[in-house]
């Protein structure tokens, strides 16, 4: 099979839960938290909620504040 350069650089605009807890090792009810808080940005289209992939990719990329 051949890729093209192009194709490879295409990420999708939004994920499902399932597929948002499989590349960030956190738990389901974390993402759904996450998404609550605010700190996700998610959709509901019907009955699937999707969460907008560059929020994942921002909240893995934000350093980590040590807590007090």
């Amino acid at each position: 099979m051949i890729e093209r350069a192009w194709e490879q650089k295409i990420e999708p605009l939004t994920v499902r839960i399932s597929t948002a807890v499989r590349i960030t090792g956190l738990s389901r009810s974390r993402i759904y938290e996450l998404i609550q808080s605010g700190d996700l940005e998610a959709v509901k289209v019907g009955r699937a909620t999707l969460v907008q992939f560059n929020s994942l990719k921002s909240l893995v990329s934000e350093p980590s504040t040590p807590e007090s």
